[in-house]
């Protein structure tokens, strides 16, 4: 059905057509169609203490305010990540602030967190049924000044605590000023520390440890990268997201839209991404679990970011330009597959 769809997709602006899409997965889970979609790929797999039910997640970001995970979960994701979201509303940057590169099969995306705030997000989680792992990607909001980020992060791990199989720290994103300084020195050991000691006492309060991820950029320097996977492992950090979108444009420069600022995703990002998880599995050995992100949109590239130290692995634009098929298509060819750490 989606190659019959992707046409008239393709041909609408582009974050019209996301919202689109977006609303139609909204009714279809209001309608609970998602109950009508055969069983995921089975391949279970254990990492952080979760039983995943297969190695294919969804990337934070399509589903910002978790809207439509449960329709998105019945497509085959054995996890889904939603968010990012922040502690109080925001519309983000202005538009157009999304962008395609149809040639490299690739997006530039400055969208800057917009999402309707945890409130929101949390009503919707609150009573899942998505039989998978469900994330949920939290941020600081853009006028919160650098040195009150812990407050947002704090807050945000507070609110989702109690709801998410895991959280993820979104400390990479591109278009938040100074986001991306969070993942370096004394400003990243005082953030780990103090989410580290309200992790604590939350588990205290519920009776449960919700694992932490770190999603980071795929544009720090391999010396940063070893440096800050030491101190996400010191921390008691779970896994690393690897990676972000890219501000670098590797192989798109003469494309159309190639010079808007922002995060550059898909193929173009594959080659550094397997770069990055390399470089933290040989720094980590088996002490975090990594997720692949960057680029995948065949088995043939999964199987790469597993090969470079994967244990799972997320897709996001292979799955807006290749449709849900792609899902099932890599839990196939990763189904039995035993890499990373």
């Amino acid at each position: 059905m989606y190659k019959h769809i992707a046409p008239l997709l393709m041909r609408m602006e582009p974050e019209a057509s996301h919202d689109f899409a977006m609303a139609s997965l909204q009714l279809a889970s209001q309608l609970q169609l998602d109950r009508l979609a055969g069983p995921p790929v089975l391949d279970p797999v254990e990492h952080m203490g979760l039983r995943f039910p297969n190695r294919i997640g969804l990337a934070a970001g399509l589903d910002k305010n978790a809207d439509a995970f449960e329709m998105l979960g019945g497509l085959g994701f054995g996890f889904v990540e939603v968010g990012t979201v922040t502690p109080r509303p925001q519309p983000g940057n202005p538009k157009p602030r999304l962008f395609r590169i149809p040639e490299a099969r690739a997006l530039i995306n400055r969208l800057g967190f917009n999402n309707l705030g945890l409130d929101h997000l949390l009503r919707r989680v609150a009573n899942r049924r998505y039989g998978g792992v469900l994330g949920i990607n939290i941020g600081k909001n853009k006028d919160t000044p650098p040195e009150r980020s812990l407050e947002d992060y704090n807050a945000g791990l507070t609110a989702v605590h109690a709801w998410a199989d895991y959280v993820t720290l979104n400390l990479s994103s591109p278009n938040t000023p100074g986001l991306r300084d969070l993942q370096l020195g004394q400003a990243l050991d005082d953030l780990l520390t103090g989410i580290a000691d309200t992790r604590a006492c939350l588990a205290d309060r519920e009776g449960t440890r919700t694992p932490l991820l770190v999603k980071l950029a795929p544009d720090l320097h391999d010396d940063d990268i070893k440096a800050t996977t030491d101190r996400l492992i010191a921390t008691g950090i779970d896994g690393v997201i690897a990676t972000n979108t890219t501000i670098a444009r590797p192989d798109v420069s003469h494309l159309p839209v190639s010079s808007e600022s922002g995060g550059l995703s898909g193929p173009p990002l594959h080659a550094r991404s397997l770069e990055v998880l390399r470089c933290i599995r040989a720094t980590a050995g088996t002490a975090l679990t990594l997720i692949g992100v960057g680029g995948i949109d065949s088995g043939r590239r999964a199987r790469a970011a597993r090969d470079a130290g994967a244990d799972l692995v997320q897709i996001y634009t292979g799955f807006i330009y290749h449709g849900p098929a792609l899902v099932r298509e890599i839990a196939r060819d990763l189904r039995g597959s035993h890499g990373g750490g």
